[in-house]
Order: structure tokens, then C-alpha cells, then sequence
């Protein structure tokens, strides 16, 4: 029964074939989550099958206790046996309601892991496919569908049995009051298939649409300093609140399949009741009936008219199957990078990198093509190009952030690709532009890489990044909880350095890390790191020619391709050099590794 429900879920829930793909995708969710749940699925079909049994039972067991009260017999054993059934009729929807709690939260919970690890293991490619606010609605809305997916599924089940048994219990009584009660089904399964197949498409595109409202608020939220800055609030606002017209009418047209569905139900479950109480008024005065089973056969009446429900389970199992589609949606993409097969592990060496015939594409656009580049073992090498020419995508393949899409990147003479993953950014560490704030304290974010480090190496980090002073000025110094330490993007950036500094890596990626720091600043940081850079290879993305001009060697990085790598003394003699840093920078368009989400993958 329940294949052929999810069956004609998905048959009325729409037809465009990737729609139907993740619909069949989120219906083979929906029964893993409960196959790994199994011990406690098998529980709460047992409660219910019982639950099914005393409410088919007690109409009966009432009707004897009235027919031994109206006969004048003893009532003592039938008042026993109804107090049994009660009593356990009881027992059952508190173990229902028990169980049913402990196997929501395990299902909910581990599907969330699961589905906030993929995410991060999708890396900034996901980010593109899926925004935050859309994978944050994923998250704590759709993920919560296949814990409500058994209960829901057991009741439209509990619904069906316990009408069924009302039926029968209507039979045993006299045959004519249930096929009057059956005269019925017919319509009520019509106005069930029409309500599906109207609401079914509506039903997903209204999570498409709170999803939009989710993302756009977060992007808002994000950018609120530019939004106050340019004095648009209410443009941006209004930019927020513009797919709600549309959820408007999205849900307006789910509330009216189901209001015209529910209305009809509801104009033919009591006419039923009504013809079948009239059989059975009739039914007593010929005494074919007893009194008691006239009572009983009210109850089983109402019983059976108990699957009219069934219309508000579709509804509901209609929104988890909705919810797991959503949710699989983002478990079937395909990381871009992914580990190996068969992972070595990382070679001990000094740290050479070669980039071999290396490609990139990004939303098939070609950022880099077939660059090569040899960066010597420890060697400090500062890649400068104009805006948008791919700097953070050529250091982001170092640490397998991102993989090439032809060409090799190796490490020592072993290609990166075939090196364990989790060991590969332990030996390469990166300090980006904007530092994402993880770990519970100022202490946690900087030995976040490593959180075994001790406090003395942690402030010796971040004395090394000019980061030390401010942050014993925080209220509670190391320990200050990073929600009550505001920070500015250079103090920001300083952490982050102190960070890189701390994972203790081979080769280490300074991806525009001292974009926000002043020149003296910068100096200072610089000055300090050059005793713990030495011995190691690092890659400096720069926009700055004094940057440029502090490291061994610069790779010149145009049309996709390293123009020349050469000391900076040698290449400021070039025009066309200078003018890279003459040219305005705008850090939005150089497609960067300088998010949180990236720098969240490099350092799990």
C-alpha cells in the first residue's frame, strides 16, 4: 500500500522530467531514512497495528456492555474487557506519540549532517548551484520531510485499516449498512486524485519561492553596510519582498484545490453517515439489529467516514515527498573535486609545485588555458594579473579546491589528484581576503586547522600577524566568544594570517590576506613571517606592487596563461606590467577563493 501511495504521489505531482528525476530520487530518500531506522520503524508499525485493533475492537466491547445493561444481565466482565481496551488504546498513542519523537529526531538529524556535508564537500562550484539562503531552507525546512514521512504514512495506513475495519464491523452487523457506507468510496477516491493532480506542481513551486525570499535576505544581510552606504534600503527591500506576489498566488491556488477538495468531503461524509444510521434505525425496527449494535454501528459509521482524513495525509505526505525531492536534489550533484580511488599519501619534500597543460573552466568559460608554471621549493612566488584573470582559481587547485578540467597539478612530483584529500590541505594551508569566522572563541578560530595546538603557539600566531595586542584588548582576550568580538577586516584578516601560521604547512597561499591591512601593518606582518615562510613554498596573490615586489618571483598571469615568471625588479621595466596595478581592483570580479564556504572546504 505504501509503494502505491508514493506511486500515485509522484504519477499527479508533475511532469517535467528533472522535476520526476528528483521526485524519484527524494522517494528512494524517503525509504533509506527508514531502512536506517529500521528498529524504530518496526516499533511504531507495531504500536499502530495495535492502536488499529482496540479502536476496531471498543465499538463492539461498548456495544455488549449496553445490550448486557438493557438485558438486565451481570456487567461486570464486560465492563473488565472495556477497561482493558481503553486502557490500552491509551497506552498505544503514548507510545505513538514516544516513539514517534525519538525517530523524527535520529532521522532529521543524521540527514542533516549528511546533507551539510555534501554541501561543504560541493565546494564553491555548490555555492553557485545552490545559495545559502536555498540550502539553508533545505536545511531546517525540506530535511525535517522524511522523519514526518513514516508517521504521516502510518497514519494515512491507520486510517485506511481502522475504515476498513469499520466497514467490516458494519457487515458482521448487517450487510446493507456497509454497502451503503461503500456507495460512497467512488467519489471521495475521485475528489482525492483531483485534489493531487491540481495541487502537486503548486506544492513545489511554492518551495521554489520561499526558498528565493530566503536567499535574497541573506544576500541583503550580507551586503548591508553597501545597501546603508548607497541609501537603497528600499529598492532592496522591495527586491526581497518581490517573489512574494507569486507565493501569494502559489499558495493561494494549494489552499484552494485543498479548500474545494475538503468542502466536498465534508458535504459527503455526513450524507453517507446519515444513509447509513437510516438503514440501521430500519434495520431495528424489523429486529434484525440489537440496540447495542445500533450503537455500534454509529461508531463503526464514524469509523469507516475516519478515511475523509486521508485527504489532509496526501496533503501532508504530498509536502514531504516535495521536501525530499529538494533534499536530494542537492545529495545527487557531484562534487568536482572528490577523493581518489585508491589515495596515497602526500610525499615528503620541499615543496615544488608544477602546473601541467593545467585547464579551468567556470560556467564554461575558460579561465585558464593549458597554463603551465613550476614554482620552486621554497620560494616565495606572487601571482598578479588584472581583475578577473583567474589568480584565486590558479591557487585554489593547489589544495584541490577546485580541480582543472584538463592537466595535472602535482606536489613533489605526485599529482595532487591522487593524493589522500584531508591530508593534502594539512600540507597546504591558505589565508584568504575575507577569513571565515568558525570555531566558539578568538582561541578556536585561529588552531581551528589544528585544534590540538597549545595557547602558547596560538599567541605566537598571532603575535607573528600583528594580531596579539587587539585581541587581549577583547573582553575576554583569547577566550572572548567570536559573537562578542567585533572586528574590522584588517583586525579580521590578522586572525586569519595567524591561522595560516598555526596549521604549520608546507606550502602556504596568502590569497589577498593583507588586502585590508595598512602599509606599516602590512610591513610588520611581512617582516615576521619571512623567518616562518622561509624553508617554504608560498604563493602570494597580489594586488599590490610593493607585494609583488617582497616576493622571490612573480607569475604573470594573462589570458589564462603565465605570461613570464620573473623577479618584480625585472618586470617594472614592462608597461603593460605596471599597468596591472595601475588598473582599478574590484575583488568581486576576480572569481575568488576568498569565501567562507571555500575556506570552510580547505581547512576540513
Amino acid at each position: 500500500m505504501a509503494t502505491k501511495l508514493t506511486t500515485t504521489l509522484t504519477q499527479f505531482g508533475g511532469s517535467d522530467a528533472s522535476a520526476d528525476a528528483h521526485r524519484a530520487s527524494g522517494n528512494r530518500l524517503l525509504w533509506r531514512t527508514l531502512v536506517q531506522a529500521r528498529i524504530r520503524a518496526g516499533l511504531l508499525v507495531a504500536v499502530a497495528l495495535l492502536g488499529i485493533a482496540t479502536t476496531v475492537l471498543l465499538p463492539a466491547v461498548l456495544a455488549a456492555v449496553i445490550d448486557a445493561a438493557l438485558a438486565g444481565h451481570a456487567i461486570t466482565h464486560a465492563l473488565l474487557r472495556l477497561a482493558v481496551v481503553l486502557a490500552v488504546a491509551t497506552a498505544v498513542s503514548a507510545l505513538d506519540d514516544l516513539i514517534g519523537s525519538y525517530l523524527g529526531i535520529a532521522v532529521t538529524a543524521r540527514l542533516r549532517h549528511r546533507l551539510f556535508g555534501h554541501a561543504l564537500a560541493l565546494g564553491v562550484p555548490g555555492q553557485r548551484r545552490f545559495p545559502a539562503g536555498d540550502l539553508l531552507s533545505r536545511l531546517a525546512i525540506n530535511a525535517d520531510s522524511p522523519s514526518n514521512f513514516l508517521p504521516l504514512l502510518l497514519s494515512a495506513g491507520t486510517t485506511s485499516l481502522t475504515a476498513i475495519g469499520g466497514v467490516v464491523g458494519l457487515a458482521l452487523i448487517d450487510w446493507r449498512l456497509a454497502a451503503t457506507f461503500l456507495l460512497g468510496v467512488p467519489p471521495a477516491v475521485a475528489l482525492v486524485h483531483r485534489f493531487i493532480a491540481t495541487a502537486g506542481e503548486s506544492f513545489s513551486r511554492y518551495q521554489q519561492l520561499l526558498s528565493s525570499v530566503v536567499t535574497r535576505l541573506l544576500d541583503a544581510l550580507r551586503g548591508v553596510r553597501t545597501i546603508r552606504a548607497s541609501g537603497t534600503a528600499d529598492q532592496e527591500i522591495a527586491r526581497i519582498l518581490r517573489p512574494l506576489r507569486d507565493l501569494r498566488a502559489t499558495g493561494r491556488e494549494v489552499w484552494m484545490a485543498q479548500g474545494e477538495a475538503t468542502w466536498r468531503m465534508s458535504l459527503l461524509a455526513p450524507v453517507i453517515q446519515v444513509l447509513v444510521l437510516s438503514v440501521g434505525g430500519y434495520a431495528l425496527t424489523t429486529g434484525d439489529i440489537t440496540p447495542g449494535e445500533l450503537v455500534a454501528s454509529a461508531a463503526y459509521a464514524t469509523m469507516a467516514l475516519g478515511s475523509v482524513g486521508l485527504l489532509n495525509a496526501f496533503v501532508a505526505l504530498l509536502g514531504c515527498q516535495v521536501g525530499a525531492a529538494r533534499v536530494a536534489e542537492v545529495l545527487d550533484e557531484q562534487p568536482e573535486v572528490s577523493p581518489p580511488s585508491v589515495p596515497i599519501p602526500v610525499p615528503p619534500g620541499p615543496g615544488r609545485l608544477e602546473f601541467n597543460n593545467v585547464t579551468v573552466r567556470v560556467d564554461e568559460r575558460v579561465v585558464l588555458d593549458h597554463l603551465d608554471l613550476s614554482v620552486p621549493p621554497g620560494a616565495s612566488v606572487a601571482i598578479v594579473g588584472r581583475s578577473g584573470a583567474g589568480k584565486s582559481v590558479l591557487v585554489s587547485l593547489i589544495g584541490r579546491l577546485l580541480d582543472p578540467a584538463e592537466g595535472t597539478v602535482a606536489l613533489d612530483g605526485v599529482p595532487v589528484s591522487r593524493m589522500e584529500l584531508a591530508a593534502l590541505r594539512r600540507t597546504v594551508t591558505y589565508a584568504f581576503d575575507r577569513p571565515a569566522l568558525v570555531g566558539a572563541t578568538v582561541h578556536d578560530m585561529i588552531a581551528y586547522s589544528r585544534p590540538e595546538v597549545s595557547r602558547a603557539e596560538v599567541e605566537a600566531a598571532a603575535a607573528a600577524a600583528q594580531a596579539d595586542r587587539f585581541i587581549r584588548l577583547l573582553p575576554d582576550g583569547y577566550q572572548t566568544l567570536l559573537r562578542h568580538a567585533p572586528m574590522s577586516g584588517g583586525e579580521l584578516q590578522r586572525l586569519g594570517l595567524a591561522r595560516a601560521i598555526v596549521a604549520d604547512a608546507r606550502v602556504i597561499v596568502l590569497d589577498d590576506a593583507t588586502s585590508s591591512l595598512d602599509t606599516a601593518t602590512e610591513v610588520k606582518i611581512v617582516d615576521a613571517l619571512g623567518g616562518i615562510l622561509a624553508r617554504r613554498t608560498s604563493l602570494v596573490v597580489a594586488h599590490r606592487a610593493a607585494t609583488a615586489a617582497r616576493a622571490d618571483l612573480v607569475a604573470w598571469l594573462d589570458r589564462g596563461r603565465i605570461r613570464v615568471l620573473a623577479p618584480h625588479a625585472r618586470l617594472w621595466a614592462d608597461p603593460s606590467y605596471r599597468a596591472v596595478f595601475a588598473a582599478d581592483w574590484d575583488p568581486e570580479i576576480d572569481w575568488a577563493g576568498s569565501d567562507g564556504v571555500l575556506e570552510a572546504v580547505a581547512e576540513t
